[in-house]
Protein backbone atom coordinates (compact mmCIF):
# COMPACT_ATOMS: atom_id res chain seq x y z
CA UNK A 1 0.00 0.00 0.00
CA UNK A 2 1.34 3.20 -1.00
CA UNK A 3 0.58 6.10 1.57
CA UNK A 4 0.68 9.73 2.09
CA UNK A 5 0.33 11.20 5.28
CA UNK A 6 -0.37 15.16 5.01
CA UNK A 7 0.28 16.44 8.52
CA UNK A 8 3.13 14.22 8.54
CA UNK A 9 5.70 15.82 10.71
CA UNK A 10 3.03 15.93 13.95
CA UNK A 11 3.20 13.43 16.69
CA UNK A 12 0.49 11.63 14.87
CA UNK A 13 2.16 12.23 11.11
CA UNK A 14 5.20 10.62 12.86
CA UNK A 15 2.99 7.51 14.34
CA UNK A 16 1.27 6.61 10.98
CA UNK A 17 4.62 6.97 9.07
CA UNK A 18 6.51 4.88 11.74
CA UNK A 19 3.61 1.80 11.03
CA UNK A 20 2.52 2.67 7.44
CA UNK A 21 4.97 -0.21 5.88
CA UNK A 22 7.68 0.58 3.24
CA UNK A 23 6.02 3.22 0.93
CA UNK A 24 4.61 5.77 3.08
CA UNK A 25 5.63 9.68 2.25
CA UNK A 26 4.83 12.04 4.99
CA UNK A 27 4.31 15.57 4.04
CA UNK A 28 4.46 18.81 5.68
CA UNK A 29 3.73 22.06 4.88
CA UNK A 30 6.85 22.71 3.18
CA UNK A 31 6.16 19.64 0.53
CA UNK A 32 2.69 21.20 -0.48
CA UNK A 33 0.54 24.02 1.01
CA UNK A 34 -3.09 22.47 1.56
CA UNK A 35 -4.43 26.46 0.87
CA UNK A 36 -3.54 25.93 -2.56
CA UNK A 37 -5.32 23.48 -4.62
CA UNK A 38 -2.88 23.29 -7.45
CA UNK A 39 -0.20 22.21 -4.99
CA UNK A 40 -1.99 19.36 -3.29
CA UNK A 41 -3.28 18.14 -7.12
CA UNK A 42 0.66 18.24 -7.77
CA UNK A 43 2.07 16.55 -4.77
CA UNK A 44 -0.80 13.63 -5.09
CA UNK A 45 0.08 12.90 -8.86
CA UNK A 46 3.24 12.69 -7.55
CA UNK A 47 3.41 10.49 -5.24
CA UNK A 48 0.47 8.32 -6.49
CA UNK A 49 -0.72 7.05 -3.38
CA UNK A 50 -3.19 4.16 -2.47
CA UNK A 51 -4.35 5.62 0.93
CA UNK A 52 -4.55 9.53 1.71
CA UNK A 53 -4.59 10.43 5.78
CA UNK A 54 -5.37 13.64 6.26
CA UNK A 55 -3.86 14.36 9.78
CA UNK A 56 -3.16 18.00 8.73
CA UNK A 57 -4.57 21.40 10.58
CA UNK A 58 -3.98 24.60 12.20
CA UNK A 59 -6.18 25.87 14.47
CA UNK A 60 -6.27 29.52 13.97
CA UNK A 61 -6.14 29.00 10.13
CA UNK A 62 -9.42 28.21 8.23
CA UNK A 63 -7.98 28.00 4.69
CA UNK A 64 -5.50 25.44 5.91
CA UNK A 65 -8.07 23.22 8.14
CA UNK A 66 -11.40 23.58 6.40
CA UNK A 67 -10.49 24.80 2.52
CA UNK A 68 -6.97 22.41 3.04
CA UNK A 69 -9.37 19.38 3.77
CA UNK A 70 -11.79 20.20 0.95
CA UNK A 71 -8.57 20.67 -1.52
CA UNK A 72 -7.20 16.88 -0.41
CA UNK A 73 -11.14 15.51 -0.76
CA UNK A 74 -10.86 16.67 -4.71
CA UNK A 75 -6.98 15.73 -5.37
CA UNK A 76 -7.94 12.44 -3.83
CA UNK A 77 -11.27 11.85 -5.89
CA UNK A 78 -9.32 12.81 -8.73
CA UNK A 79 -6.56 10.24 -8.60
CA UNK A 80 -8.68 7.39 -7.14
CA UNK A 81 -7.05 7.24 -3.41
CA UNK A 82 -8.73 6.22 -0.68
CA UNK A 83 -9.02 9.14 2.15
CA UNK A 84 -9.18 9.10 5.62
CA UNK A 85 -9.85 13.03 7.21
CA UNK A 86 -8.74 13.11 10.57
CA UNK A 87 -11.54 15.55 12.30
CA UNK A 88 -11.73 16.44 16.05
CA UNK A 89 -14.05 16.28 18.58
CA UNK A 90 -14.18 20.13 18.29
CA UNK A 91 -16.80 20.26 16.49
CA UNK A 92 -19.15 19.85 19.09
CA UNK A 93 -19.99 22.12 21.74
CA UNK A 94 -20.33 20.03 25.15
CA UNK A 95 -24.07 20.91 25.77
CA UNK A 96 -24.70 17.28 25.33
CA UNK A 97 -21.83 15.92 26.98
CA UNK A 98 -21.45 12.33 24.91
CA UNK A 99 -21.61 12.32 21.24
CA UNK A 100 -21.96 9.25 19.42
CA UNK A 101 -21.25 9.11 15.30
CA UNK A 102 -24.96 9.82 14.68
CA UNK A 103 -24.60 13.24 16.24
CA UNK A 104 -24.32 16.39 13.68
CA UNK A 105 -21.46 19.20 14.37
CA UNK A 106 -22.43 22.16 16.76
CA UNK A 107 -19.48 23.82 17.23
CA UNK A 108 -18.35 26.37 19.84
CA UNK A 109 -14.83 27.98 18.47
CA UNK A 110 -13.81 29.07 15.25
CA UNK A 111 -11.37 26.03 15.29
CA UNK A 112 -14.58 23.53 15.72
CA UNK A 113 -16.53 25.44 13.05
CA UNK A 114 -13.54 24.85 10.54
CA UNK A 115 -13.38 21.37 11.23
CA UNK A 116 -16.98 20.75 10.87
CA UNK A 117 -16.79 22.88 7.58
CA UNK A 118 -13.91 20.23 6.65
CA UNK A 119 -16.32 17.21 7.68
CA UNK A 120 -18.98 18.46 5.21
CA UNK A 121 -16.10 19.42 2.33
CA UNK A 122 -15.46 15.78 2.80
CA UNK A 123 -18.10 14.15 2.77
CA UNK A 124 -19.58 16.02 0.27
CA UNK A 125 -16.64 15.62 -2.44
CA UNK A 126 -15.58 12.28 -1.48
CA UNK A 127 -18.84 9.71 0.39
CA UNK A 128 -16.51 7.01 0.16
CA UNK A 129 -14.02 8.81 3.17
CA UNK A 130 -13.75 8.01 6.19
CA UNK A 131 -13.44 10.87 8.83
CA UNK A 132 -12.21 9.99 11.85
CA UNK A 133 -13.30 11.90 14.60
CA UNK A 134 -11.03 11.71 18.05
CA UNK A 135 -9.54 13.42 21.20
CA UNK A 136 -6.48 14.82 23.19
CA UNK A 137 -3.83 12.79 21.36
CA UNK A 138 -1.14 11.57 24.23
CA UNK A 139 2.27 9.62 23.14
CA UNK A 140 5.97 11.19 23.80
CA UNK A 141 7.26 15.04 24.18
CA UNK A 142 6.41 15.78 21.11
CA UNK A 143 2.70 15.43 21.66
CA UNK A 144 0.86 18.72 22.49
CA UNK A 145 -0.29 17.80 25.58
CA UNK A 146 2.46 16.11 26.84
CA UNK A 147 4.50 18.70 26.22
CA UNK A 148 2.45 21.45 28.05
CA UNK A 149 2.75 18.71 30.76
CA UNK A 150 6.39 19.29 31.35
CA UNK A 151 6.47 22.87 30.71
CA UNK A 152 3.99 23.14 32.91
CA UNK A 153 0.90 25.17 33.69
CA UNK A 154 -2.55 25.08 34.67
CA UNK A 155 -4.77 22.32 34.07
CA UNK A 156 -9.08 22.33 34.37
CA UNK A 157 -11.20 20.19 36.06
CA UNK A 158 -14.46 21.10 34.47
CA UNK A 159 -12.70 20.45 31.28
CA UNK A 160 -13.83 16.80 30.06
CA UNK A 161 -12.21 14.78 27.13
CA UNK A 162 -11.71 10.90 25.64
CA UNK A 163 -7.81 11.11 25.41
CA UNK A 164 -6.40 8.48 22.75
CA UNK A 165 -3.03 7.22 22.73
CA UNK A 166 -0.66 8.05 19.68
CA UNK A 167 -0.50 4.46 18.80
CA UNK A 168 -3.68 3.45 19.05
CA UNK A 169 -4.99 5.87 17.02
CA UNK A 170 -2.44 5.37 14.54
CA UNK A 171 -3.35 2.04 14.47
CA UNK A 172 -7.03 2.50 14.23
CA UNK A 173 -6.94 4.76 11.21
CA UNK A 174 -4.54 2.40 8.61
CA UNK A 175 -7.06 -0.49 9.68
CA UNK A 176 -10.15 1.90 8.95
CA UNK A 177 -8.33 2.41 5.87
CA UNK A 178 -8.38 -1.01 4.58
CA UNK A 179 -11.68 -1.98 5.85
CA UNK A 180 -13.70 0.03 3.21
CA UNK A 181 -15.37 1.64 5.49
CA UNK A 182 -16.83 4.90 4.77
CA UNK A 183 -18.59 7.98 6.57
CA UNK A 184 -18.11 8.93 10.42
CA UNK A 185 -16.40 7.50 13.00
CA UNK A 186 -15.28 8.07 16.47
CA UNK A 187 -11.91 6.72 17.35
CA UNK A 188 -11.48 8.30 20.60
CA UNK A 189 -10.16 6.25 24.23
CA UNK A 190 -12.52 4.92 26.60
CA UNK A 191 -11.88 6.97 29.90
CA UNK A 192 -13.20 10.11 30.17
CA UNK A 193 -11.01 12.32 31.99
CA UNK A 194 -10.53 16.09 33.00
CA UNK A 195 -7.63 17.93 31.00
CA UNK A 196 -6.17 18.03 35.48
CA UNK A 197 -6.25 14.60 35.46
CA UNK A 198 -5.02 13.72 32.86
CA UNK A 199 -1.79 16.28 33.42
CA UNK A 200 -1.49 14.04 36.85
CA UNK A 201 -1.80 10.96 34.83
CA UNK A 202 1.32 12.01 32.22
CA UNK A 203 3.25 13.68 35.12
CA UNK A 204 3.42 10.01 36.74
CA UNK A 205 4.15 8.09 34.04
CA UNK A 206 6.92 10.89 33.28
CA UNK A 207 8.28 10.77 36.80
CA UNK A 208 7.41 13.82 37.33
CA UNK A 209 6.30 15.46 40.86
CA UNK A 210 2.77 15.31 40.49
CA UNK A 211 2.06 17.71 43.25
CA UNK A 212 3.30 20.50 40.97
CA UNK A 213 0.46 20.19 38.26
CA UNK A 214 -2.13 22.81 39.40
CA UNK A 215 -5.72 22.78 38.99
CA UNK A 216 -7.79 25.45 38.03
CA UNK A 217 -11.07 25.51 35.95
CA UNK A 218 -12.01 27.09 32.78
CA UNK A 219 -15.36 28.95 34.62
CA UNK A 220 -12.48 30.59 36.85
CA UNK A 221 -10.29 31.59 33.49
CA UNK A 222 -13.53 33.12 31.99
CA UNK A 223 -13.10 31.26 28.83
CA UNK A 224 -16.06 30.55 26.87
CA UNK A 225 -16.20 26.82 24.43
CA UNK A 226 -16.61 23.36 24.75
CA UNK A 227 -16.08 21.94 28.50
CA UNK A 228 -17.66 18.37 27.99
CA UNK A 229 -16.88 16.98 25.03
CA UNK A 230 -16.77 12.97 25.39
CA UNK A 231 -16.52 11.23 22.12
CA UNK A 232 -19.05 7.39 22.55
CA UNK A 233 -16.35 5.21 20.17
CA UNK A 234 -18.51 2.41 21.01
CA UNK A 235 -20.04 1.40 17.45
CA UNK A 236 -16.18 2.39 16.00
CA UNK A 237 -14.97 0.06 18.49
CA UNK A 238 -16.67 -2.88 17.64
CA UNK A 239 -15.52 -3.05 13.85
CA UNK A 240 -11.82 -2.61 14.94
CA UNK A 241 -9.17 -4.99 16.04
CA UNK A 242 -7.23 -2.50 17.84
CA UNK A 243 -8.47 -1.53 21.41
CA UNK A 244 -8.74 1.74 21.69
CA UNK A 245 -7.57 1.79 25.40
CA UNK A 246 -8.74 4.32 28.08
CA UNK A 247 -5.87 6.99 29.79
CA UNK A 248 -6.32 5.56 32.86
CA UNK A 249 -5.04 1.99 31.60
CA UNK A 250 -2.10 3.83 28.89
CA UNK A 251 -0.96 5.58 31.40
CA UNK A 252 -1.17 3.13 34.67
CA UNK A 253 2.35 2.17 35.97
CA UNK A 254 1.98 -1.05 34.57
CA UNK A 255 1.98 0.18 30.94
CA UNK A 256 5.21 1.58 31.12
CA UNK A 257 5.64 4.38 28.65
CA UNK A 258 2.14 3.44 27.17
Amino acid sequence: MRLLILGGTGGLGRELARRGGPHVMAAGSRDADLRDPVQVRSLVRRVRPDVIVNAAYRQDDWAVTADGAAHVALAAVSSGARLVHVSSDAVFSGASGRYDESCPPVPATMYGAAKAAAETAVRAVDPGAVIARTSLIVGGPQTVIVARVHAGGVFFTDDVRCPVHVSDLAAALLELAVSGRAGVHHVAGADAVSRYELARLIAGRDGLDVSTVTAGTRAGAGLTGAADVRLDSTATQAVLNVVLRGARSFLSPASGRG
